[in-house]
């Protein structure tokens, strides 16, 4: 797979050093807020108290609530997207899972899994994020989703199963964020969370 989806509209902009000094303010008052309780509950007034800045400033920067989040979500969506395009197998399109020169690559639902195993590792530690930026339809329009979207319906397609839009679609439907908390607040583990999508990835993926 080579075909990149931007997550961010380019680099950001050169700063003053008082503008850079209160997107970092507003950025740890956010986080903070987030992680405090329930992410839609936060408000711009709320991040803006936090923060100690005017509510016009905050404004000037950040149009909404989700916008700031999907800031600090960026970065760590950056990352993975690398580790899936240039990355080391079964996550990324490198040799295959076993040691030396002549490994085969990994198979479609071994990367599927791998993929979904990393999505937990992302939503453990950041799913306060995820729901400041994505409730809702607004997923679907995040270049992030659209990245993801990309991603598996290229191993749908080259697993061979049909109409790989729709599928892609709905086996990404199980990392909703409302989920994935619902999921941990009822006890149970990100390993079993990872487990059981694995076998979804094997189950849709694997030729019979």
């Amino acid at each position: 797979m080579t075909t990149e989806l931007p997550l961010a509209d380019g680099p950001p902009p050169r700063e003053r050093a008082d503008a850079a000094r209160n997107r970092a303010k507003v950025l740890a008052a956010a986080e903070r807020l987030f992680a405090a309780g329930d992410p839609a509950a936060v408000t711009m007034d709320d991040i803006a108290r936090a923060a100690g800045i005017g509510r016009g400033t905050l404004y000037r920067r950040y149009p909404d609530r989700a916008s700031i989040a999907r800031a600090l979500l960026d970065e760590h969506e950056r990352a993975l997207q690398e580790r899936l395009l240039r990355g080391a197998a079964p996550l990324g399109p490198g040799t295959g899972t076993g040691a030396g020169a002549g490994a085969e690559p990994p198979t479609p639902a071994e990367r599927l899994a791998a993929f979904y195993a990393a999505m937990v590792e992302l939503l453990e530690t950041h799913v306060h994020l995820v729901l400041g930026a994505e409730t809702g339809e607004a997923r679907y329009r995040t270049g992030a989703h659209a990245f993801w979207r990309l991603h598996v319906a290229h191993l749908v397609r080259e697993a061979g199963r049909p109409d790989p839009e729709v599928l892609a679609d709905q086996l990404l439907a199980p990392l909703a964020p409302e989920l994935f908390r619902h999921q941990r607040e009822s006890g149970v583990t990100p390993e079993r969370i990872t487990a059981g999508l694995a076998a979804l990835a094997h189950g849709v993926l694997d030729r019979g």
